[in-house]
């Protein structure tokens, strides 16, 4: 749980600033310019808050990648099962 906490925070940021970016550009390029001024901070507090959500999803799934390596690993033997006993030196 606290791996996917880390990853998600890293997440949230890169996820913030897009979310950020495409909402800037439909705003000011689009008939919405007008009410830039009220809009904007609106979609300020919009990012912040959607993005939590969108990075706690996206964090388990940047994750499995090393899950199965790691699976692979122990099943060529070239690493220990978790619940294998550690050999002593």
């Amino acid at each position: 749980m606290v791996t996917r906490l880390l990853i998600a925070a890293l997440v949230y940021m890169m996820v913030q600033a897009v979310l950020f970016g495409i909402g800037t550009i439909l705003i000011v390029s689009t008939p919405l310019a007008a009410y830039a001024s009220e809009l904007m901070p609106l979609h300020i507090v919009l990012s912040f808050v959607v993005a939590a959500p969108i990075a706690w999803v996206l964090a388990p799934r940047l994750r499995a990648r090393w899950s199965r390596r790691r699976e692979a690993r122990i099943a060529a033997g070239l690493e220990p099962a978790p619940d294998a006993p550690r050999p002593r030196i």
